[in-house]
């Protein structure tokens, strides 16, 4: 658990209270206080990243950077552990100032069968609403994290997924969710077009995880994400350069910093594909320094210095704010 959490759940909720009441008094509608959206060609950036240690990184701060994304079991607020590590985390962001991007996925269980149920309509409606009611300052929210990856329960449930996402647009007026959250590999076509079929069509907002495009210096998956909705915002929800990798898995990235330095320059020609593209999240911040990582794409390295990509990502900040 992460010592940034709250002590105890009294604190915590006090904490909530105090910023809850804090929106009350001072809020606007959705998007009327937030930063200006970027040029067309030029979309706004975040960063993945599941440690609340990031807020406090000086690092972070000289990039100027406000907003992030952290995804979370549909079920976190059942269990004190996971509602105090949530409650860690946001309240941290809420405190410096950054907005956060919500996102779904699987629920956290040694249990195959408990990680692998999908929980119905109903029930993830009743969930998000707690989710709302406790954190009344978030407006960004992702309905399904990487929801044809079949690592994710809803691999083949594409239309319950649509529905999902049309709750959270009925209970949450003004905010803005992503809809189809989607890795670029080959199930990502028929998966669209499954969820098409049920997801409402106003205000759409498409999320991919474009790790292949922006690795192997490609963009046809981007491109057909692109050619399958035609219309509506796209999010770079989480990509960027692999430095190595050791999960398993049966495609092949290449991976050292100066290739993540080049995927990163490759993750902006991407975004300059369509002037829909309008952010990118890059994944991560800085790997675990307590184990190995099986995943690291991070801009700082273990020791907590920059890494070339940092540099990359510096400069296109610097660009943006001119063209701003």
């Amino acid at each position: 658990m992460s010592s940034h959490a709250p002590r105890t759940a009294r604190r915590a909720r006090a904490l909530i209270v105090l910023a809850a009441v804090t929106v009350a008094v001072a809020v606007v509608p959705a998007g009327a206080g937030a930063a200006q959206p970027a040029p067309a060609s030029m979309p706004a950036i975040g960063i993945g990243e599941q440690s609340p240690e990031i807020f406090s990184n000086p690092y972070f701060t000289a990039l100027g950077v406000k907003r992030v994304r952290y995804i979370t079991a549909w079920n976190s607020l059942r269990h004190k552990w996971s509602r105090d590590l949530l409650d860690g985390y946001l309240l941290a962001a809420h405190a410096a100032g950054v907005e956060v991007l919500l996102g779904f996925g699987h629920a956290r269980s040694a249990k195959r069968s408990v990680r692998r149920r999908v929980p119905s309509v109903k029930e993830f409606t009743r969930a998000f609403l707690e989710y709302r009611q406790r954190y009344p300052w978030l407006t960004d929210w992702l309905t399904w994290n990487e929801a044809n990856h079949c690592g994710e329960p809803t691999c083949h449930k594409a239309r319950l997924v649509a529905r999902f996402y049309n709750s959270m647009r009925r209970h949450c007026r003004g905010c803005r969710v992503v809809g189809a959250d989607v890795l670029d590999t080959p199930t990502m076509g028929p998966w669209i077009r499954e969820f098409k079929r049920t997801a409402r069509k106003d205000n759409m907002i498409w999320g991919l995880h474009n790790y292949i495009d922006a690795n192997r210096f490609r963009t046809s998956g981007t491109r057909e994400l692109l050619g399958l909705t035609r219309r509506g915002e796209v999010w770079f929800t989480e990509t960027g350069g692999l430095v190595v990798r050791r999960n398993g898995s049966k495609i092949a990235f290449p991976g050292n910093e100066k290739h993540a330095a080049a995927a990163t320059r490759q993750v902006f020609k991407l975004a300059a594909l369509s002037a829909r593209v309008r952010r990118i999240y890059l994944y991560h911040w800085q790997p675990s320094t307590s184990v190995l990582p099986t995943w690291d794409s991070a801009l700082l390295d273990r020791r907590g210095k920059p890494r070339a990509a940092y540099g990359v990502l510096k400069a296109y900040i610097r660009r943006l704010a001119r063209l701003g």
